[in-house]
């Protein structure tokens, strides 16, 4: 029975790893591409490059607060199976309990660990943008 729990930990554990990693990846391509828009603005002098560059950052936004909150709920339901006196099923990966608090999506898109970065990117970019068409 403890073996079991153990595994069942294990398993969720691997499920939350999976979801950090993707949150970095999401990290990682959102820099490429703002970069690459960027590199073709400096060799271009068109400024389209740099609010076309607030598309992906918004998208990847997205998709990192999605990976937080799948992180949020499979840890909210590591911490019922690691609970004995919780009644989880062996091996379930149920998430659909986990909805209010630190597990909705708009937590998860102005948590502190995701928000500022985006939204730094989004506003220089969009800063940026005007700043190159003079508009200020």
């Amino acid at each position: 029975m403890e073996q079991e729990r153990i595994q069942h930990l294990e398993f969720i554990q691997n499920i939350i790893n999976r979801m950090n990693s993707n949150s970095f990846q999401i990290k990682e391509w959102m820099i490429t591409i703002v970069s690459a828009l960027l590199a073709l603005y400096a060799s271009s002098d068109n400024v389209t490059y740099v609010f076309v560059a607030i598309v992906p950052t918004l998208l990847f936004w997205y998709l990192d607060a999605y990976y937080l909150q799948l992180e949020r709920k499979f840890r909210g339901l590591y911490d019922d199976v690691k609970d004995p006196e919780k009644r989880i099923s062996f091996f379930s990966m149920d998430i659909t309990n986990y909805k209010d608090g630190r597990f909705k999506f708009c937590e998860c898109l102005f948590s502190r660990t995701i928000a500022p970065l985006y939204l730094l990117i989004a506003g220089f970019l969009f800063y940026g943008g005007l700043y190159l068409m003079k508009v200020i």
